[in-house]
């Protein structure tokens, strides 16, 4: 296990090509292998930690855990611009982290119009909407 070591020494003093090159290869989305997919997970998050966004936009086309890392990064960093855009292009867990995001930035009538113009037959969107504007959530 000396490339994990090795890993996870360049991750802490950020230098996250020789982490992500090392994690890759030894990744595998939905593998049967439990560490392969561990691995995959990790190296998803390495790309969001060198904030390699192009890479991890190039993955989402075709692999769901990076999908969802590039979306839950972009909403964690309050890129609304790319929330939006990738909404647009039909990412439905882009609209629902752009509801979630506007609405946290006190900005609940522009969730309403991003689910009204993205996506009007979205039941889930609608929901997430309905649940931020019930009485308990807003007094967390």
């Amino acid at each position: 296990m000396q490339w994990y070591k090795q890993a996870q020494a360049a991750e802490q003093v950020g230098d996250w090509g020789t982490a992500i090159s090392l994690v890759s290869a030894r990744a595998e989305c939905f593998s049967a292998d439990y560490s392969a997919h561990d691995n995959h997970l990790w190296h998803m998050d390495l790309l969001v930690r060198a904030e390699r966004f192009d890479q991890l936009t190039e993955l989402a086309v075709s692999d769901v855990h990076a999908c969802r890392r590039l979306n839950r990064a972009l909403y964690e960093r309050g890129m609304e611009t790319e929330l939006r855009n990738r909404a647009g292009d039909g990412d439905r867990g882009a609209l629902y982290h752009l509801v979630r995001w506007l609405h946290g930035a006190g900005r609940p009538q522009e969730a309403c119009r991003a689910v009204e113009l993205l996506a009007p037959e979205d039941e889930y969107a609608h929901h997430i909407l309905a649940g931020l504007r019930t009485p308990t959530s807003e007094a967390r």
